[in-house]
């Protein structure tokens, strides 16, 4: 752009916790301004007790990109000889034990010894004294090979089909070599307000920028290089670059798999055998496996479907369990989509909504590869899937429905893992998402009638308990009453609700530690918590009106995560520290960085515990925090980095080697009134706001974190 926009006071509308209307809008199609899907009348948590008894401190925005040293991230060591041996078009090596080019000392102590940055409200990224960072790739550079250069005020989809996409969530690093490795990113949503000049609304968008933001979702493949020696790494930008790829809502082809594929609830006219699908929607967090691929979870897909009100009747209960209105053609914050595409419109196409929602695998290796949707793992608001190999050698997935009373999941394969990286174990695994059983939790507490819903330790000192998985499906037998293992998988908040599961306060990312197997659940919030009508606290959701959220953590019996019964407690309840409905697993409060809506989590080499936030409603710019989860250290929470103004910090991954964190920084500026024209934030560029990738490290290349 020739003028350099005016940069637009900040004059954001908040309506839910600290997020702003716009983003209430575009990310979620308003959902809190809906009724709340989940109306079950499952047993409330109590009367199941009963029943059961920077070398700068603000560093530069727009720096150059690069990228991390060393792989392996949420997976750990699993990836270490796990990476296909026979992937099209081209066999990449076996990394390096250790991650590529680990430097010489280890991975650190795993002290947290960084001085934790203050919250604030500047519009750029902020990381420690002895960090810096530098954007990887944004909104519009160049993935596949002979894409245009990026033109803001004449995008078209062909162009965007081939460029990053818009608003970047889960970030995962696989390694290809010792210099090279994929970057595989998601493209949760767009925000067109900040994507057209000129836009005034979406009825008023054309076809083809219709076109051009479906063309910006999906999924990003990126083959990326180091920078010399240092730990720096950039996307490679000549030669043949076999791997990179887009994946779009607009054109890409989806192979459905496991027991739903091919059952009448997911034929349409298109697609009469139910076995294919086109494009995927909201895809927001999402986990690397132990055999070098990558899951997506399509969240708030229901905001981009019209014509509920012209659905069958027999089906608008199913609908509406899913956030669809059925009364009105244009719910708020419809998107318009079926002016571009008429199977977005469910009074033509009402099957069309019940082919997303699932799990979706990559194989980012192989190019040529049709992308899957299992239906094996159930059909919600995937936050994401994260896998471990249990001790059986089966792989366990554990999954989140991003609802406000919504439910914990996991899944178990029925076969098990082959380590390696032969033809035929990579062939094996790409199949053990197939097959296997569903369950969903329910838990109990410890001190249920202390529970008042201010958030008041109870007496024994903790928010603790006891829960156990519900099977609800296994292969094709569904242990629900009523319905088969297609409607199972198809509707299974339905059938959730039916055996009891635990109400939630937004159950987002849930992610394993791949050293000791306890799994943590990121809740992000729930202000209609004991509202009238609504599901009171319990110990597992402490606080009425929650505005804050918690971290839940999951430690099954006998440390077998196939276990169908488990120990939970809440080492952390977010807040400001000075609030005494906070806690921080007994640590010294006045010690701790404040945290409010936590949203992803990650490990670190060390098994520390990484979490992001999304929404903060404490008055502060979102970040990243760091705290230990075992030892004396335990509950010290230390703010590592700020993003934006405006922006949510998304898919922490920090690498094998422990010398590089970095994070997807979504939606910076967007704050109500904002345009291209005249931004609420100018990250990175110094223009407009672009969503994008950074990378931080350690300027003396020591381990993150100490």
């Amino acid at each position: 752009m020739s003028d350099r926009p005016r940069l637009l006071p900040l004059l954001g509308a908040t309506r839910h916790g600290s997020r702003d209307a716009m983003t209430c809008r575009y990310r979620c199609g308003n959902a809190c301004d809906h009724p709340v899907p989940n109306p079950s009348d499952n047993p409330y948590f109590g009367d199941l007790v009963e029943a059961e008894v920077s070398r700068r401190g603000v560093v530069r925005a727009g720096a150059v990109g690069a990228l991390v040293l060393g792989f392996g991230g949420s997976v750990a060591g699993a990836l270490a000889g796990a990476v296909p041996a026979a992937a099209a078009p081209a066999a990449p090596a076996v990394p390096a034990a250790g991650g590529a080019a680990a430097p010489q000392g280890g991975v650190g102590s795993g002290a947290l010894t960084f001085k934790p940055i203050p919250p604030n409200k500047l519009d750029t990224l902020v990381v420690p004294n002895g960090y810096d960072h530098a954007v990887v790739i944004k909104w519009g550079d160049p993935v596949v090979p002979g894409a245009p250069e990026f033109d803001v005020r004449a995008q078209t989809a062909a162009a965007q089909a081939r460029q990053f996409g818009y608003n970047n969530d889960f970030v995962g690093v696989l390694p290809i070599d010792r210099k090279r490795a994929l970057l595989v990113v998601n493209h949760e949503y767009t925000n067109e307000d900040l994507m057209f000049p000129g836009f005034t609304s979406q009825d008023a968008l054309s076809v083809e920028q219709l076109r051009v933001a479906m063309a910006a979702h999906g999924m990003s493949v990126v083959e990326i290089e180091r920078v010399e020696s240092t730990g720096q790494w950039r996307p490679v930008r000549s030669g043949r670059r076999q791997y990179n790829r887009r994946v779009t809502a607009l054109a890409t082809t989806f192979e459905l798999t496991g027991p739903a594929a091919g059952s009448a609830w997911l034929r349409t006219a298109a697609d009469p055998k139910g076995r294919t699908v086109v494009g995927t929607l909201n895809n927001c967090a999402g986990g690397v496996t132990p055999w070098g691929t990558v899951l997506s979870g399509e969240e708030n897909f229901n905001q981009y479907f019209v014509g509920g009100d012209g659905a069958p009747a027999e089906l608008k209960p199913k609908l509406a369990r899913y956030g669809i209105p059925t009364d009105v053609r244009h719910p708020s914050g419809s998107r318009k989509w079926e002016r571009a595409d008429e199977r977005f419109d469910l009074a033509k196409h009402p099957n069309e909504a019940h082919r997303f929602g699932w799990i979706v695998e990559i194989d980012p290796f192989d190019p040529d590869s049709k992308p899957r949707k299992h239906t094996a793992l159930g059909r919600f608001k995937h936050e994401g899937a994260n896998v471990i190999v249990a001790k059986d050698g089966r792989v366990v997935a554990y999954m989140g429905d991003d609802e406000r009373f919504d439910y914990l999941y996991k899944f178990v394969s029925d076969k098990k893992f082959l380590p390696g990286g032969s033809s035929v174990a990579r062939r094996h695994n790409l199949t053990l998402l197939e097959s296997g059983t569903l369950y969903v939790a329910a838990l109990v507490g410890n001190s249920a009638a202390e529970i008042d819903g201010s958030g008041k330790l109870p007496t024994d000192g903790a928010f603790d308990g006891r829960g156990r998985w519900i099977k609800l499906v296994s292969g094709n037998r569904s242990y629900v009453d009523g319905m088969t293992a297609a409607d199972v998988l198809t509707f299974t908040r339905l059938a959730a609700d039916k055996v009891g599961a635990t109400k939630m306060d937004r159950p987002e990312d849930v992610e394993p530690s791949q050293l000791t197997g306890k799994v943590y659940v990121a809740l992000t919030n729930n202000t209609d918590r004991g509202k009238a009508g609504k599901a009171p606290a319990d110990e597992a959701n402490p606080r009425n009106l929650n505005k804050h959220g918690q971290i839940l953590e999951l430690v099954e019996d006998r440390g077998d995560n196939t276990a169908e019964t488990f120990a939970w407690s809440l080492p952390i309840v977010c807040g400001d520290p000075a609030d005494p409905s906070t806690h921080f697993a007994g640590y010294d409060k006045s010690k701790v960085s404040p945290i409010s809506c936590p949203d992803n989590v990650a490990f670190d080499a060390t098994g520390n515990l990484w979490i992001a936030t999304d929404g903060n409603a404490l008055g502060s710019n979102d970040g990243l925090f760091a705290t230990a989860v075992d030892g004396p250290e335990r509950g010290h929470l230390k703010q590592f980095l700020t993003v934006p103004l405006g922006a949510e910090t998304c898919g922490p991954f920090v690498t094998k080697d422990n010398r590089s964190v970095f994070v997807a920084v979504q939606h910076p500026g967007e704050i109500t009134g904002a345009s291209v024209e005249n931004p609420a934030s100018t990250w990175p560029d110094g223009d407009f706001a672009k969503p994008g990738v950074v990378v931080t490290w350690r300027l003396d290349g020591g381990p993150i974190g100490s």
